[in-house]
């Protein structure tokens, strides 16, 4: 005896659409699938054209190939940059070396090349450049409201900058007679203005009075 079993048949109630959004969900999940495989494969294909060719030892020999080229490359800058200091003569060797000794000191600096505004700033050191003989210093005074409330960098070539006298130094500070043009600072900021020096301050006697 032969036994037909028919497939059961699934028939949605009335009212009742759960078969056909669930159906509905499937296709998009499918379509959502395929169009990732899509993306993932034009995906693959782009690093592909970015890699180099070869097996994976032969590429990582080829990137350490070029990694310690640029190294050799930047090995041979610096000898050479150190070479062109050794081959200066003394006194710009000792001219460079005085502005290198400058980073992290204040200085009064020239910010503007302007000869009718004329401003002069207390600024911190940040670099000196060797090779464009540039100073890169820093306002450490907010600016105004119009300028912006961010502290200013300037880029400023050696004639623009004037270092201050060492403070464990006092044979480093000058004496200015009476009637020279020197820079003052204004009180409070970071400002300098030109002044006059009116008189010198009288000098202390350390000496014992017979």
């Amino acid at each position: 005896n032969f036994y037909v079993y028919a497939a059961p048949e699934v028939v949605e109630k009335p009212g009742d659409s759960s078969l056909s959004r669930l159906k509905s969900l499937y296709i998009q999940a499918r379509d959502l699938s395929e169009r990732e495989v899509t993306i993932s494969n034009l995906l693959l294909n782009q690093l592909d054209a970015f890699l180099p060719s070869g097996p994976p030892g032969q590429q990582r020999r080829k990137m350490a190939d070029i990694k310690q080229t640029a190294d050799g490359n930047e090995k041979r800058k610096r000898m050479k940059s150190d070479s062109d200091i050794s081959r200066l003569s003394p006194s710009m060797r000792s001219h460079i070396e005085a502005c290198v000794s400058l980073k992290d000191e204040q200085v009064a600096a020239r910010v503007t090349s302007d000869a009718e505004k004329d401003e002069w700033f207390v600024v911190k050191v940040i670099n000196f450049d060797e090779k464009t003989k540039e100073f890169e210093v820093l306002d450490e005074e907010p600016g105004d409201e119009e300028e912006g409330s961010g502290q200013k960098k300037y880029k400023l070539p050696a004639s623009c900058i004037i270092p201050f006298p060492k403070r464990n130094d006092p044979a480093s500070t000058p004496e200015f007679p009476a009637g020279r043009q020197v820079l003052a600072v204004y009180p409070g900021t970071t400002a300098l203005y030109k002044a006059t020096v009116i008189s010198t301050p009288r000098k202390i006697f350390t000496g014992i009075r017979r």
